[in-house]
């Protein structure tokens, strides 16, 4: 540790993000505290509910009615038997509800974040993407390119292990894969149908950090397809902060972990030019210190690391530490949830798949790629589908299924139907100003601001939505499927739960929070690398990108700090 202070680094977060800055400094020497506002979470023993089964589980492992609603508040429909333990109560995590333009802030409440709970579906984003600003005009232009991130995916995907197939897509860039999961029988009809009808549009298997191939030297195994990933994974098979970079980070000796703490603002230096402490407040006992570093990341998530920088108000700061360019807190987006295609594939009856793979299909955008296949497109960027088949109706008709012992048996063993085909489209949503998050008059528990939101999907989106439909129908019904129908869904910003933006990265300080490399521009040593230092939100999943990007800041904060700028 340097001059006297506390640690080198503090790292506020404890999930996705905070998981690979902790391994990333711990590993080049530094001390580091990982502070984390939810309960403690230890790799497979606080996965209890990882081998109870449905049938044992209270209420089949379906929330008592009306209870999660009374608990979780709007957030209670993302809440389950199986990851209930890691999310945050509304009492806990309150926010300032919109009641007439309502934000779902889905919030986890333990070490490990949502990366716990999360669906890992990681894909590149490409120049398609960062490019996208410039070429149309909406939002600032990105400060980093397709080449400045690529060796950060390579260096994560390389580690957490990513499970796909390689396609050479300029839209959706390979990754360093292991082998891949199979595509079951129903798929690969859909596959062929749609490959052999439509030039340029693939049905692949969705690329997922679920691993193929064990890793001893991280103490993980492959994946067992259980499909029971949200409940926690002893066998460490699919990437999580507390079953992979925590634990990376606390061999070195060099990682201090705090759970139960928040984070309530930074404490700013204006004649320095630096963040001096982190101001934290135990969950438990109340009591508040400030906590000294060389440097800060915030990796608290899109809204929860505005919401830190937001409370960092002082003389010198008074919109908030990085809210001199009034970027602060706008710009918030997320992807579209709920539009949703289906089918009946035909000649699948007796079918039957062998475990439960834990990813289904995805089809990269085609929108908006090639001039020439657009004509008549009348919205900007793209989307991405994804879904799966299965068995129709298969635990409905058991349940259904009159009878017992071993006739009863083999008839519910039995596929009797053709599988059901599914796509759910997810679509960009573009940077618009006046989608953003404020401080609210209301205090939580600790005496901090909470936050509220003013976020909308607007008429791009909507555009994008009723295209995903109408070409989604058009592709299964071309494709043969029986019974094409679909629902555009509940476009309600936060349902997707791939919030980004409000602290986004820019060359100008005049309009963004943070630099090239994630620094605050007020305050160099403080770095923002999760969803909020994002400047548009592409149509891919965007967690992988969070981790590389946040790989990447940590090595360059390292050598600053090693060199003694920092």
């Amino acid at each position: 540790m340097a001059n006297g202070e506390d640690f080198d680094v503090i790292v506020v977060g404890s999930g996705a993000s905070g998981g690979w800055a902790a391994k990333e400094f711990c590993e080049a020497g530094f001390k580091v505290l990982v502070l984390e506002r939810g309960k403690p979470t230890t790799h497979k023993e606080s996965y209890t509910e990882e081998f109870v089964e449905p049938w044992d589980r209270t209420f089949r492992d379906q929330a008592k009615p009306g209870e999660n609603e009374k608990t979780y508040g709007p957030a209670a429909r993302h809440i389950g038997g199986r990851n209930k333990k890691f999310m945050s109560t509304f009492e806990e995590a309150p926010y300032d509800v919109n009641t007439k333009n309502p934000f779902i802030w889905i919030r986890p409440g333990a070490v490990g974040g949502k990366s716990i709970v999360w669906g890992r579906q990681v894909y590149r984003w490409s120049d398609l993407d960062f490019e996208a600003n410039k070429r149309d005009g909406n939002g600032i232009d990105w400060p980093i390119r397709y080449k400045d991130i690529a060796p950060w995916y390579s260096h994560v995907e390389k580690y957490i292990g990513v499970q796909g197939s390689y396609e050479n897509l300029p839209q959706l860039p390979d990754s360093e894969f292991q082998p891949a999961m199979e595509l079951n029988y129903a798929e690969k009809i859909v596959k062929k149908g749609i490959e052999s009808n439509f030039e340029g549009r693939n049905l692949i298997i969705g690329r997922s950090a679920n691993m193929t191939e064990a890793k001893p030297d991280q103490d993980r195994e492959a994946c067992n397809y259980r499909n029971q990933c949200v409940g926690g994974c002893s066998f460490g098979a699919y990437y999580s902060s507390v079953g992979v970079t925590l634990p990376a980070a606390d061999r070195t000796g060099n990682l201090t972990l705090k759970a139960n703490s928040v984070v309530s603002s930074l404490e700013y230096d204006a004649k320095g030019k630096k963040v001096t402490g982190v101001r934290v407040i135990n969950t438990e006992t109340k009591k508040s210190e400030t906590i000294w570093s060389r440097v800060v990341f915030l990796c608290a998530s899109t809204i929860g690391s505005t919401q830190v920088l937001m409370n960092s108000i002082s003389e010198a700061t008074p919109n908030g530490l990085g809210g001199s360019s009034g970027a602060l807190g706008r710009y918030l987006m997320d992807h579209t949830w709920g539009t949703r295609i289906q089918g009946v594939v035909p000649d699948t009856k007796h079918k039957i798949e062998r475990g439960r793979r834990p990813t289904g299909i995805y089809v990269p955008r085609y929108r908006n790629i090639n001039a020439k296949d657009d004509a008549g497109v009348d919205f900007i960027r793209g989307y991405n589908y994804q879904g799966g088949a299965a068995p129709e109706g298969w635990a409905q008709r058991a349940a259904s299924t009159p009878g017992f012992g071993a006739s009863f048996k083999d008839g519910v063993n039995t596929p009797g139907k053709d599988w059901v085909f599914t796509l759910y489209g997810f679509a960009e949503c573009l940077p618009y100003e006046d989608n953003k998050m404020e401080l609210s008059t209301k205090l939580d528990q600790y005496g901090i601001a909470q936050v509220k939101f003013d976020v909308e999907f607007k008429a791009n989106e909507f555009k994008i939505a009723k295209d995903m439909i109408s070409e989604g129908e058009n592709m299964l019904n071309t494709a043969g499927l029986r019974d094409v129908k679909s629902t555009m869904g509940e476009m309600r910003p936060g349902l997707g739960i791939h919030e980004m933006g409000t602290a986004r990265m820019g060359n100008d300080p005049s309009n963004s929070v943070v630099n090239k490399w994630n620094q605050v521009h007020e305050a160099p040593n403080v770095f923002v690398t999760d969803g909020a230092c994002m400047t548009s939100s592409s149509c891919v999943n965007p967690t992988l990108t969070f981790m590389a990007i946040t790989a990447r800041a940590a090595n360059y904060a390292a050598e600053q700090m090693k060199s003694g700028v920092l």
